[in-house]
């Protein structure tokens, strides 16, 4: 995994972009850096590395659901202590 050039938002605030492969493919995704710094942390509790952990979220994702989104949920579903599933939304519930 790489880190990547940063995207200004308004007010200032920038996406950290950071590339892997998931499923034999390239991809890259931009996050707030405080989802990657929670990401992170999900990953060292569990024992894995970052881009395994992103491996299972998306694997696990509703497909129709973006992967930078069903990151970032998985990052709130943790912040509140609930193990992220397929098809969670925000509020935890199944969908």
């Amino acid at each position: 995994m790489t880190g990547g050039p940063a995207f200004r938002l308004p007010g200032g605030r920038a996406l950290a972009k950071r590339s892997l492969v998931l499923s034999g493919h390239r991809t890259s995704v931009a996050l707030e850096p405080e989802f990657w710094t929670v990401l992170e942390a999900m990953a060292r509790a569990r024992g894995l590395g970052l881009p395994a952990l992103i491996a299972r979220i998306d694997t696990a994702r509703d497909p129709t659901r973006p992967l930078a989104s069903a990151l970032r949920v998985a990052a709130l579903l943790d912040g509140r202590g609930v193990e992220p599933q397929a098809g969670a939304t925000p509020d935890g519930d199944l969908g």
